[in-house]
């Protein structure tokens, strides 16, 4: 389990976060997302005593990293895929790793099997492409068999299968009752894997709760209906709480009334339906809702 307690981080004027606090549980795997300079990166490197807190703590299992005695098999850490002697091969990097720890050499060639290096394990880590270097990183973090597990945007640079696999693992290893903390800016991707969501926004939490209540609460229901009527259906349904929008063709979004009550409501009139569908946001509505007026390097709209 991570703990954070009103951590904060100031780097001279700027404060990168501000009165942060939050728990990574065991058995869930925890999104931390938010937009660039949100404070993601330098909260998870005060996890790990990258950086030092202006205020406030950061313990894993009660304890801060600095006093783990085996840091590699109590947490998996990937926070820089490049961080990794570039003349070393991916073998001889993850074994110069394990000896640190007394890790057994077949535990080497374990995780190298697992993140689908072994055709490039004696090939140096400097000619991997970013893909791979990522495969790497994972395999580093695997390596003590931790109960923790932090990864900051694993995913990026993999192939759709390394994609997969990558959700497919920490699903697994949090269905084992390990602790995961997984940050990403793919939301399509996020909302396949995380159940619970942290999210910042210029250094301070906006929302913790789990995936689903983020979406519920920060995304408008609607229902998408299709009939030859449609005109007729719009007219019956449209007042001062249920708002029509003709998509043409027969189609409508109605929101403020559910599928219920619209199918109701064209039978008491007896309009035909072709289509009654009810529709929720998605995790990227509700992010951008959220993170709307927090993004501190906005580009310039195209148009």
């Amino acid at each position: 389990m991570i703990v954070a307690e009103h951590l904060t981080k100031r780097f001279g004027q700027k404060q990168a976060v501000s009165d942060v606090s939050f728990t990574v549980a065991p058995g869930k795997v925890t999104g931390f997302l938010g937009p660039n300079g949100a404070g993601k990166s330098t909260t998870m490197r005060m996890i790990v005593g990258l950086d030092r807190p202006t205020s406030g703590s950061v313990s894993i299992d009660g304890r801060s990293y600095s006093s783990l005695r085996s840091p590699l098999t109590e947490v998996g850490v990937l926070l820089d895929a490049k961080a990794v002697h570039t003349g070393r091969s991916a073998v001889n990097h993850l074994r110069s790793m394990a000896a640190t720890h007394g890790i057994r050499r077949s535990r080497v060639d374990e995780v190298i099997e697992i993140t689908g290096l072994t055709s490039v394990a004696r090939k140096r880590a400097g000619g991997f492409s970013l893909g791979m270097g990522q495969r790497l990183g994972i395999a580093a973090a695997l390596l003590g068999d931790p109960h923790t597990l932090i990864l900051d945007e694993p995913v990026n640079g993999l192939d759709p299968e390394g994609v997969m696999w990558v959700r497919r693992f920490v699903r697994h290893a949090a269905s084992e009752g390990r602790a995961v903390l997984l940050s990403s800016h793919l939301m399509s991707e996020m909302a396949l894997t995380a159940d619970h969501l942290i999210i910042l926004g210029r250094g301070r939490v906006l929302a913790d709760a789990p995936l689903a209540d983020i979406v519920e609460q920060w995304t408008t229901k609607s229902v998408r209906v299709r009939s030859p009527r449609a005109r007729e259906i719009a007219e019956a349904a449209a007042s001062d709480t249920v708002s029509v929008t003709s998509r043409g063709n027969g189609y409508l979004d109605i929101n403020g009334a559910t599928a219920a009550e619209i199918g109701e409501l064209a039978a008491a009139r007896s309009l035909p339906l072709h289509e009654l569908t009810p529709t929720t946001g998605t995790l990227e509505d509700a992010y951008l809702k959220l993170t709307g007026d927090q993004v501190e390097y906005k580009t310039k709209e195209v148009r």
